[in-house]
């Protein structure tokens, strides 16, 4: 009964925080599908530290900024040095962008499709997490 129940935590917290992790907060929101344009990394640093965005789970929630420590979903320690190889024929802000509009495109080794749902951005947000990605090194 206790794993069932664990199981079913866990399972709600990551839709939650997947939904969020890099989710809408506040205002309308438009999806991130079509990529370019500058973001501001200090203002992807600030989405990506919050707990809660709009009213679910903050990206930070799921994903450590440590070496080596797994929350839910993977560490983004690094992140910036891994993405431009995770997949051929993508540069590392494709792959990013690609991780945040389809998370089940390319899914990171030790992990499962359907982890992350699909979460909803607007492109100023999208830009802003791929530009402080970008910096984590």
């Amino acid at each position: 009964m206790r794993k069932a129940t664990l199981f079913v935590v866990v399972g709600l917290m990551v839709a939650v925080l997947a939904l969020a992790a890099c989710g809408g907060g506040g205002g309308a929101s438009q999806p991130a599908a079509s990529g370019g344009g500058a973001g501001d990394a200090a203002a992807g640093k600030t989405l990506f530290a919050q707990t809660v965005i709009g009213s679910s789970p903050g990206c930070i929630t799921c994903h450590s900024l440590e070496a080596g420590k797994t929350l839910v979903g993977p560490s983004m320690a690094g992140i910036a040095s891994r993405a431009g190889s995770a997949a051929a024929g993508q540069s590392a802000e494709q792959y990013l962008r690609q991780s945040l509009t389809e998370p089940d495109a390319v899914v990171a080794k030790g992990f499962q499709k359907g982890l992350m749902p699909k979460p909803t951005l607007t492109d100023k947000q999208a830009n802003d997490l791929i530009a402080y990605m970008q910096t984590l090194k």
